[in-house]
């Protein structure tokens, strides 16, 4: 799979970074509720924040300039190199770390973790990678934190990811509770991708 992404990000075929860009609207009010949520002083920093499959380091930078403290993953090197550069022509301290998804840990990308995204990762994996993915996160993860996942709706689309829906997310994460699932803004999508219906999943760690 890592392959596969390697290849797509050298020749630009990214629609899960266009499905994220297009729904970039609902993403600021997710996340301004997350923040909401939290006791932080005025001025201080919301929490530790992952980016699960960061690509070119859009959301990672858009956390950071809200106030995370970001650390991004990504397994393809091309990626993980945009991502840094990303981060650095913004101001905005962002540890970028090339790692797979399925093998990472708190001692590579930091444990505690409250708040998770993950745009167009987990919906592209197979399903033994999906539950390898769902053992890794909780094992960063704090007590009672938030995971942020969109994914395409499962079908058939050739080479693009495969989707997942709320069963999918279930059964890779069996120690969350699914707190929303609500569609996605596809108006910004080429017309091949509006099919995929992306969605946005709210989890909660138990």
């Amino acid at each position: 799979m890592s392959l596969v992404y390697a290849v797509a990000h050298r020749i630009g075929l990214t629609p899960w970074e266009r499905a994220g860009a297009a729904s970039a609207g609902r993403a600021a009010a997710l996340l301004a509720r997350e923040e909401a949520e939290r006791s932080a002083p005025r001025g201080a920093p919301h929490g530790s924040a992952l980016d699960l499959g960061c690509g070119s380091g859009a959301h990672a930078v858009a956390l950071a300039e809200r106030g995370w403290r970001v650390t991004a993953v990504d397994a393809v090197g091309v990626a993980v190199a945009r991502a840094r550069a990303r981060a650095l022509a913004h101001g905005v301290d962002v540890r970028v770390v090339q790692a797979d998804v399925t093998r990472m840990g708190p001692e590579l990308v930091g444990g505690d973790v409250d708040l998770f995204l993950d745009v167009g990762c987990f919906h592209g994996l197979r399903d033994a990678q999906r539950a390898a993915m769902g053992r890794c996160v909780t094992a960063c993860a704090a007590g009672g934190a938030t995971m942020l996942v969109l994914a395409f709706r499962p079908g058939r689309r050739g080479p693009l990811p495969r989707g997942a829906d709320r069963a999918d997310l279930a059964a890779a994460y069996p120690g969350w509770d699914l707190l929303e699932d609500a569609v996605a803004d596809v108006s910004g999508l080429p017309l091949l991708l509006r099919g995929s219906a992306p969605h946005w999943y709210r989890l909660r760690r138990s």
